[in-house]
């Protein structure tokens, strides 16, 4: 198999994973909007490594004969959550642009407010904090949705090395 074969089929199987992983972050930001009392919500959310990794498993084991390299494992992990970061970002704006009505910006207020005393000893002034609140109010869907699209594109980034240096198999 060529170079640009090789790409393509990964790409492809790094797409489908990437659907994966979609589901499993919409489900637990679904469960974190509408049931926050239950664990399940964020305990989804901690399982992505598991589920990128389970992914690349299946990936090394259907396509690759049960071998990868470091760099091809970490290339697939990197397109998976790149792809469901994307999937995630477009979610998310419909979300936060038609049904949510700023009420996921208001519990984020809400919540700065409860923890404004730790805050304070943690050096934050009133006027900083006034202001950081302000700037929440202030973001718009599309605005809200990035800033998740690229905290999901840096941490895959940083997890897939660790994903990819746990899940590389070398011919024997």
């Amino acid at each position: 198999m060529n170079i640009a074969d090789a790409l393509r089929q990964l790409k492809a199987f790094a797409r489908q994973d990437g659907v994966v992983l979609w589901l499993v972050w919409l489900v637990s930001f679904a469960m974190m909007r509408y049931a926050p009392q239950m664990a399940l919500g964020n305990l989804l959310a901690l399982s992505t490594p598991l589920v990128v990794m389970w992914r690349l498993k299946v990936f090394r084991t259907d396509a690759l004969e049960g071998v990868i390299s470091y760099r091809r494992a970490w290339v697939y992990s990197m397109y998976v959550f790149f792809y469901a970061s994307i999937l995630f970002a477009v979610t998310q704006y419909a979300y936060f642009r038609f049904l949510d009505n700023g009420v996921f910006v208001g519990s984020m207020v809400s919540t700065m407010d409860a923890f404004a005393p730790n805050y304070m000893q943690m050096g934050m002034t009133q006027q900083e904090l006034g202001q950081t609140k302000e700037l929440l109010l202030a973001l718009t869907p599309i605005e809200l949705s990035f800033l998740f699209m690229m905290q999901n594109l840096f941490l895959g980034g940083l997890m897939s090395l660790f994903i990819a240096a746990f899940d590389m198999k070398r011919r024997v």
